[in-house]
């Protein structure tokens, strides 16, 4: 951690050095004038348009806060070194009328599994600093030629939490743990938990996360953000720490859903070194925010995934999310969607077999660290941090799983492929639905590193398996700790997805700034 402390270090200092900012508080007061917490990146360009803000003050604002509250959240891992030179060149575009779109001077935080030239991706593990990719990952080229100041990097659950099957969300060997900003000893889920945390504590404007199964939504709805994991291969993989090339994407994650709309329009498009990118339909939306329209749940037909009995505060925020729905004129259909069993007999299995597959392929061009699963494995066991906390069952079985020609498993991914298809594509079309909403998460738990996680619900895993779109949005609480719901749909469906979550963020605004409270009760 001395390296990591010496790159925000030396930040602060450039950040301190330059701006006569007060401490800033828990609240999003920052001395810019207005709520950066409430602020959406619409508004903010227009401030930079008419010279009430500029990228260099917006950009030290966020620094100053990570240096100001990140020691309880722990979410930022480091921060970018250029992201004041990347601020000040947005501004000089800028005044010489020749700004790269909407993104153009917006601090954003990457997961650490994504490679950057600056900060390579270490995907948690202590046996990954050393790596030096030969370029920024596909992703971060789009950010960075859309302008997007690159604010540094966010801790994750190691190895995007496919390391062990006793593993708790946030942690790593690196960054150590993540904690929820809303109750600071409770779980902020997922592997993007450092990318949630940081939006909903208001450390940046937007961060990237990436899902295997529920790694964006997850967080996204334990931290009272917006999470959008697109359609496989909307967004490139090329440069992002792999689980399954069947299932991987990033996604953006934002405190409100024309942040994450205006963030997923830059990063998509076709990569040649990434072959599902070359599936995007020649249609498909090249600005998604211009999409979002109040109306846009009048006269929709969405199901609801219930998963009731679960949790009763859950099922009383599912409720008030049927009513919003019903309000705005759509109609609502309870739905149970099948196979569910199946998908997850077939999913983990099919894993194992692809994360040791990709990872390999991963590390083969990363020198600098172990080059292989194996090797891997072997520094963990040497390690004094890695394995204190848990174990690293799931690299085992990888290590011990078939190979991808093995017919056993090739029958696995094609069963849980097509079966979590089927289960959205099947009652999507026999109800006549345009999209199926479902509970996101239930409250977060008390993060404990003798029980692991301790998950109640969620719904990522049709969407997950199938590869469709899925936006989780904030729907309500439970005492202090919020709850998302999902809207999932069809493949390519990203746009249907995400104005359906912007009208209903409108029409029931749930998002509310976190207060910091180490525990329940306090």
């Amino acid at each position: 951690m001395d390296a990591v402390n010496r790159l925000r270090s030396a930040a602060v200092l450039v950040v301190l050095a330059g701006s006569l900012l007060a401490p800033v508080p828990a609240a999003a007061d920052t001395g810019l004038g207005f709520d950066l917490d409430a602020a959406t990146i619409p508004e903010l360009q227009q401030r930079m348009d008419h010279g009430g803000l500029t990228a260099v003050r917006l950009t030290t604002a966020y620094l100053h806060r990570i240096d100001a509250l990140d020691g309880k959240v722990r979410s930022v891992l480091a921060v970018d070194p250029g992201a004041l030179r990347a601020a000040a060149a947005s501004d000089a575009r800028r005044r010489a009328h020749h700004s790269l779109g909407r993104l153009d001077g917006i601090p954003v935080l990457l997961k650490d599994n994504i490679d950057t030239h600056a900060q390579p991706a270490t995907a948690g593990s202590r046996g990954l600093p050393r790596s030096r990719p030969a370029a920024d990952a596909a992703l971060v080229d789009r950010l960075q030629r859309g302008g997007a100041v690159i604010l540094g990097k966010t801790n994750l659950s190691e190895w995007a939490n496919f390391r062990s099957t006793h593993s708790t969300s946030g942690w790593s060997g690196i960054g150590g743990q993540t904690n929820n900003p809303y109750v600071l000893d409770r779980n902020p889920c997922g592997s993007s938990s450092g990318s949630g945390a940081a939006v909903a504590a208001t450390l940046a404007q937007v961060a990237i996360g990436t899902e295997t199964d529920g790694s964006i939504v997850c967080p996204a709805g334990a931290n009272d953000v917006v999470g959008e994991k697109p359609t496989l291969g909307l967004v490139s993989r090329t440069g992002v720490v792999p689980i399954s090339a069947e299932q991987d994407t990033a996604g953006p994650m934002a405190r409100h859903v024309v942040d994450a709309a205006v963030t997923l329009s830059v990063l998509q498009g076709r990569d040649p070194a990434d072959p599902a990118t070359a599936a995007i339909p020649a249609g498909q939306p090249q600005d998604y925010a211009a999409l979002l329209h109040p109306g846009a749940l009048r006269g929709a037909r969405i199901g609801v995934w219930r998963l009731a009995g679960l949790d009763a505060d859950v099922d009383r925020v599912v409720g008030d999310a049927v009513r919003t729905l019903t309000a705005r004129g759509a109609t609502v259909v309870d739905v149970d969607l099948p196979y569910q069993d199946r998908i997850g007999a077939a999913e983990t299995p099919a894993l194992l077999t692809e994360f040791k597959r990709d990872l390999n392929a991963y590390l083969t061009h990363r020198p600098g660290h172990p080059a292989t699963l194996d090797e891997l494995i072997a520094f963990d066991r040497r390690d004094p941090v890695e394995l204190s906390k848990f174990g690293q069952e799931l690299f085992e079985q990888a290590a011990a799983a078939p190979g991808p020609h093995d017919p056993t498993y090739r029958q696995q991914r094609a069963t849980a492929t097509s079966l979590a298809q089927r289960s959205i594509d099947e009652t999507l079309s026999r109800l006549h639905l345009d999209a199926i909403v479902a509970p996101t998460n239930s409250p977060a738990w008390k993060t404990d590193y003798a029980t692991g996680d301790a998950f109640v619900l969620g719904s990522s895993t049709p969407a997950a398996v199938a590869g469709y779109p899925n936006v989780s949005v904030p729907a309500g609480f439970a005492g202090p700790l919020p709850i998302g719901v999902s809207f999932f749909a069809g493949r390519w469906a990203d746009a249907r997805v995400l104005a359906f979550a912007a009208a209903f963020e409108r029409a029931a605004p749930a998002r509310r700034a976190p207060a910091f409270l180490p525990t329940l009760g306090s």
